[in-house]
């Protein structure tokens, strides 16, 4: 019996293409199920079969865990104590085994040791064909819709299988039975059944490679390809950068008479691309990403990393696009928040921020609007810059003598002092329920205080546009912290 086990495992490791290891750990598997069968309970079963000779031994083992945990499983588990009184220099974490009678092949149900055998087997095929395909190291799938599975597409590429979500395709895309398709390989899911590739055509990842195909330079290595931006099947935005002086970044994507941007927009329905040119200045950049809309001034805010742009009333509609698609495109490809507004609006946004800097300065400092104003004049715009910038710096302003220098300085410490006693009274008042929700940093914490937020309940009644005011945060960072703050509403 045990040469024929041995037969038997060859044979299927040959003509399944597997190690014969995972054969034996499937018969082990099986063994091991129905001597469980046997004893009934929730016991733990090993077998072990030697890889030479096919003679097998059974044990029955108790994990070792620790007395302050309990027993949940006491058909398979041994307090840490208990286990001591056996092995003195046992650990928690270690088993206990002892031998027990072996079941013989001839009484383990056939159809159920069959069907264990083989579903090992067919998992250890569907790994191998998965690790095969990753191993060529392909970001696109090329193959066939095999079928439907509940609104996701099943693509079969050889004899290896992705899932294309319906929220990965793109809109309006209407792919059937049979159809050739490719997708972006977007990751792996070994948790779930069935296909575990998982595919996008929606994903910026996509458009990437598509280009990466197209133009050769990509792949050499004289052009790169820094960020994309896409709204699936409409517009996309791509930032490219040369590292060859002598190749033209735009001109090389958009190929002779277009042929290599117009084969990327066929692939995508129709979906329109913008290439623009990367720029290590965030401004410059922002500017090329706004294209066509012609920029007439920016203002950067570092802290807030933003952007005031200003444009004129001609170019606003342009710049904003339809349904806002240009800005938010851009703001996704650069990374940074975008305000358009007209010249109109950006003077009297400053009017607005000059005059609370100089009622800070006026009330805080206590000197007049007219030593307010030299500061204003001058660039300060915090507390913080009058009472840390250098002496040297200040001593070189005409109205300000050393001794007004001095004050001026002593002043903004000691209104800084006490603006932080006040704010941290102000987070004392911050409920705890507020303060252990994920995603609020201490910084957070004080700017939700200083506007008046504080209990869960406050921040979840907060509309988007008003805690990225208060905090600073960003549009999608601002709504999940509001959603979180909401979930104890829905919970109840």
């Amino acid at each position: 019996m045990n040469r024929e086990m041995l037969m038997l495992v060859d044979a299927i490791s040959r003509e399944k293409s597997v190690e014969r290891d995972v054969v034996f750990g499937a018969v082990e598997a099986a063994l091991a199920s129905a001597t469980k069968k046997l004893h009934g309970g929730e016991v733990d079963i090993r077998v072990a079969i030697d890889r030479d000779t096919g003679e097998y031994e059974t044990f029955r083992r108790w994990l070792v865990v620790p007395d302050s945990a309990g027993l949940q499983n006491p058909d398979a588990e041994e307090l840490l104590s208990d286990a001591r009184d056996r092995i003195a220099d046992i650990e928690e974490g270690d088993y206990i085994e002892e031998p027990i009678e072996s079941v013989t092949i001839g009484r383990i149900g056939a159809q159920a040791a069959k069907q264990v055998i083989l579903q090992k087997i067919r998992d250890a095929e569907r790994e191998q064909l998965l690790n095969d395909f990753l191993a060529r190291g392909e970001k696109i799938m090329v193959g066939t819709v095999k079928r439907l599975d509940k609104g996701d597409i099943i693509v079969e590429s050889g004899r290896v299988e992705g899932r294309l979500k319906r929220s990965e395709m793109i809109p309006k895309e209407n792919l059937r039975t049979g159809d050739r398709v490719r997708a972006f390989i977007a990751g792996i899911d070994p948790t779930v059944r069935g296909p575990q590739i998982m595919l996008s055509r929606a994903a910026p990842g996509f458009m990437i490679e598509l280009f990466a195909q197209e133009v050769p330079e990509i792949e050499q290595g004289l052009l790169e390809i820094k960020s994309c931006a896409r709204d699936p099947g409409s517009r996309a935005k791509i930032a490219v950068l040369s590292h060859d002086k002598r190749v033209d970044p735009i001109g090389t994507c958009v190929g002779v008479r277009g042929s290599r941007v117009n084969a990327v927009t066929n692939e995508l329905a129709g979906e329109r691309v913008d290439i623009v040119l990367w720029s290590e200045d965030p401004a410059q950049f922002v500017i090329g990403a706004l294209a066509p809309a012609n920029v007439q001034s920016i203002v950067v805010d570092e802290e807030r990393h933003a952007m005031d742009v200003v444009v004129d009333e001609e170019n606003l509609a342009i710049a904003i696009g339809r349904g806002g698609q240009n800005v938010r495109l851009a703001s996704d490809l650069t990374g940074w928040r975008i305000n358009i507004m007209t010249a109109e609006e950006s003077q009297a946004k400053q009017a607005t921020e000059t005059e609370k800097l100089r009622r800070l300065f006026v009330e805080k400092l206590d000197v007049d609007e007219e030593v307010a104003d030299i500061l204003i004049g001058e660039g300060f715009t915090s507390l913080e810059e009058v009472a840390y910038v250098p002496m040297h710096e200040m001593l070189e302003i005409e109205a300000f003598d050393e001794d007004t220098v001095g004050e001026l300085r002593k002043r903004a410490k000691d209104a800084l002092l006490t603006m932080e006693i006040a704010r941290e009274e102000a987070v004392e008042e911050v409920s705890q329920d507020l303060r252990d929700l994920d995603g609020l940093t201490p910084e957070v914490i004080a700017k939700l205080a200083d506007g008046g937020v504080h209990t869960r309940d406050d921040l979840a009644d907060l509309a988007v546009d008003e805690l990225t005011e208060m905090t600073g945060l960003d549009d999608v960072a601002a709504k999940a912290l509001i959603m979180k703050a909401r979930e104890h509403w829905f919970n109840a």
